[in-house]
């Protein structure tokens, strides 16, 4: 990939030494370590956005369906699931 652009910032002394320090510790240069860090930060907001969006969409469907008569009421499934408790703790003894 073609390297185009220069990306310039502040940041103190005491962590440029030794953000340089483990750059070169590591037997990278500092400016791959940086494009490293900056493609796994922009995959993780790409990976949250994503989520984000699903977990709206699923809420959203959820929402639609309890409105619409389709959805099963809280009270059931806490009943079902009391019932499950129940029955594993007795085969736990």
């Amino acid at each position: 990939m073609a390297k185009e652009s220069v990306f310039t910032l502040k940041l103190e002394p005491e962590l440029r030494d030794a953000f340089m320090a483990e750059a070169e510790a590591s037997h990278r240069p500092a400016s791959q370590v940086v494009r490293e860090l900056m493609r796994e930060f922009v995959q993780k907001q790409q990976e949250s956005r994503s989520y984000d969006a699903f977990l709206a969409e699923t809420v959203k469907a959820s929402l639609a369906s309890m409105k619409d008569g389709e959805g099963i009421p809280n009270e059931v499934v806490e009943a079902q699931f009391a019932e499950r408790r129940r029955l594993a703790r007795e085969r736990i003894g």
